[in-house]
C-alpha cells in the first residue's frame, strides 16, 4: 500500500523527544512536512528539526501548550501560515505520569491525565476538522497506550485517561466518517524513550520476558505505524485501536 507521504502537512504534539521525535521524523523521511510541536524543550526540537532536515525533509518546530485554547489556536495558525492546511494531526502531547495508589488519589491528579488526553484533542481536533471537512480529507490519529488494556494497578489516573483518549477516537471516527476524515488510536508497549532512563534494567527484562516477542518495541515501529495511518493506504481503516506491543494485549 502506498505509504508516500509528499505534499501532506503533518502536526506531531509533543514531538520534541521520544515517540513523538521518532514520529516526526518517520513522517518526514515519507515525505510531509513536518511541525515538531514542543512546550518546554526548543532545544529538543530543534535538534528533532535539524534531523528531518538533514535526511531531505522540511521541518520547523512551534512551540505551545497544547492544553491552552489560545496556544493552540496560535500553533494552528502558525503552522498552516508556514506549511499550509494541516492534512495530518497525531496527537502525542504528554506530561509526568505518576504512579499513584487508590488510597492516594485525587480528582487533582485525574485531571491532570484527563487535560492532556482529552482537552487537548479536543481544542486541538476542533481547530482542524473544519478545513479537513470541506477538503474532505484527514488523518486523525490518538498516540495511546497497552495500560488500558491490562488494567495497570496503582496508575488508575493515567489509565482513565487513556481510556477517555480511545473512546474520543471511536466516537470521532463515526462522526467524521461522512467527510473521509479517519481517525484512529496506535497503543504502544512500554517503548524505552528518554522518560524511562531512570528505569531499571530489572523492570524492563522482566517486562520483555512478559511479552509474547520476547522483547520491547522500538521508537520506530510506533512511528512506522503511524505513518501507515497518515498514509492513502489507510483511508479505508478508522475508530481502530492499532497496539503495537508484540501482543502483550489482544483485541
Amino acid at each position: 500500500m502506498n505509504s508516500d507521504l509528499s505534499n501532506r502537512v503533518a502536526l506531531v504534539t509533543g514531538a520534541s523527544r521520544g515517540l513523538g521525535a521518532a514520529i516526526a521524523v518517520e513522517l518526514g523521511r515519507r515525505g510531509a512536512r513536518v511541525a515538531v510541536n514542543y512546550f518546554g524543550s526548543a532545544d529538543k526540537a530543534g535538534r528533532v528539526v535539524e534531523e528531518i532536515r538533514a535526511a531531505g525533509g522540511e521541518a520547523a518546530a512551534f512551540g505551545a501548550d497544547v492544553r491552552d485554547e489560545a496556544q493552540v489556536a496560535r500553533l494552528i495558525a502558525d503552522v498552516e501560515g508556514r506549511f499550509g492546511l494541516i492534512d495530518v494531526l497525531v496527537l502525542n502531547a504528554t506530561g509526568p505520569q505518576p504512579m499513584i495508589k487508590l488510597d492516594d488519589l485525587t480528582w487533582r491528579a485525574c485531571l491532570d491525565q484527563l487535560e492532556f488526553f482529552v482537552k487537548s484533542p479536543v481544542l486541538l481536533v476542533k481547530a482542524v476538522m473544519g478545513q479537513m471537512k470541506r477538503r474532505r480529507f484527514g488523518r486523525i490519529i490518538n498516540i495511546g497506550s497497552e495500560v488500558f488494556g491490562r488494567g495497570v494497578p496503582e496508575f488508575s489516573n493515567y489509565v482513565s485517561a487513556k481510556g477517555a483518549q480511545h473512546g474520543l477516537t471511536r466516537s470521532w471516527a463515526m462522526e467524521l466518517a461522512p467527510w473521509q476524515i479517519t481517525v484512529n488510536t496506535v497503543a504502544p508497549g512500554w517503548i524505552p524513550t528518554e522518560r524511562h532512563a531512570g528505569d531499571s534494567q530489572e523492570s524492563k527484562d522482566a517486562y520483555a520476558a512478559a511479552v509474547p516477542m520476547r522483547r520491547m518495541g522500538l521508537a520506530q515501529e510506533v512511528a512506522a505505524t503511524v505513518a501507515f495511518l497518515a498514509s492513502d493506504g489507510a483511508g479505508f481503516l478508522t475508530g481502530q485501536n492499532l497496539a503495537v506491543n508484540g501482543g502483550n494485549t489482544l483485541g
